[in-house]
């Protein structure tokens, strides 16, 4: 998806009192747009969580991304390999 629409999306689903956080891999579109809770991750476009069947790191790509459920909203985290 565009990382500029689910930013957007982002922002409305929040505002109805949903937490929502996304993986964003193209920075600069993702400042631009400032979605609440974005975990950025230093992945090629199109593989936010890496490459297919590394298990392992996409567990910890969509942990670290929950992880900011718990956290308020406006907080951008880069993904620590």
């Amino acid at each position: 998806m565009c990382h500029q629409s689910v930013g957007l999306i982002q922002s409305v689903i929040e505002r109805a009192g949903i937490a929502t956080v996304s993986v964003s891999n193209l920075e600069q579109v993702t400042r631009r747009v400032d979605p609440p809770r974005v975990l950025l991750v230093d992945r090629p476009l199109g593989y936010p969580l890496g490459a297919p069947l590394d298990a392992p790191l996409q567990t910890r790509i969509i942990s670290a991304a929950l992880a900011l459920l718990s956290g308020p909203a406006e907080r951008m985290q880069l993904f620590e390999e």
